[in-house]
């Protein structure tokens, strides 16, 4: 072989290389990008849930002791979610002006999986304590006869259901980058730069039996 094909088969071989590690690339990048859209999803599920159990805290539906409770509770995890306590016009105004009236703590920078823990705890604690104020059916169905309770729960149910379904999702979605991530190609060239490896987000997001699950409750009392 002479030198010109030499040095034609080289050119080849390292354009070819170059190609597959920039496709490889810009994978783990895509990849990468569909984990931070789907957290932000999960963000605003979260949110939209703590939101519904303030409505719920702040309804006067609950007995006093429920309503301190779920309204802590939602109070710590809208504060975990960086909700805008003064401007969030989705917020009860109890609920805001708590939030309002916070002092804040000195600011500490934290770790993304200290963060991540974190919001996994106070996400943990509402759903724990939510399942706790909802686990007797027939107190569940007293407060659907309650005007406005049946709206309340059904936002509760939906949103509850959209929190469980964009976890999943992140989670599956985190799983397969940190799988591309831990390929010999992309460790050896190190093409995942300096973006910090994802994490799941633990949390318990266990359902309250007695609240139905959307669409459910509604199909069995019309049949």
């Amino acid at each position: 072989m002479r030198w010109s094909e030499t040095a034609v088969l080289v050119i080849a071989i390292v354009a070819f290389l170059g190609w597959w590690l920039w496709v490889a690339a810009n994978r783990l990048d895509r990849l990468h990008r569909k984990v931070g859209a789907a957290r932000a999803v999960v963000d605003t599920q979260l949110v939209r849930r703590a939101t519904v159990a303030a409505e719920l805290a702040t309804s006067g539906l609950l007995d006093p002791v429920s309503s301190v409770l779920v309204g802590e509770a939602a109070r710590a995890a809208l504060s975990a979610g960086g909700t805008d306590a003064e401007t969030s016009p989705a917020l009860p105004p109890e609920l805001r002006s708590l939030l309002a009236d916070e002092a804040p703590g000195p600011v500490q920078r934290s770790s993304l999986s200290e963060r991540i823990g974190e919001r996994g705890r106070i996400e943990t604690e509402l759903s724990q304590t939510l399942r706790e104020v909802l686990d007797e059916p027939d107190e569940v169905a007293a407060l659907r006869c309650e005007p406005g309770g049946d709206e309340l729960l059904d936002d509760l149910g939906s949103s509850w259901y959209r929190v469980q379904l964009a976890r999943r999702f992140h989670n599956e979605a985190v799983a397969q980058t940190l799988r591309v991530r831990r390929g010999p190609v992309v460790r050896l060239f190190r093409l995942a730069g300096h973006a910090p490896s994802p994490r799941t987000l633990e949390l318990d997001d266990e359902w309250p039996d007695a609240l139905g699950r959307p669409g459910v409750r509604s199909a069995d009392a019309g049949s």
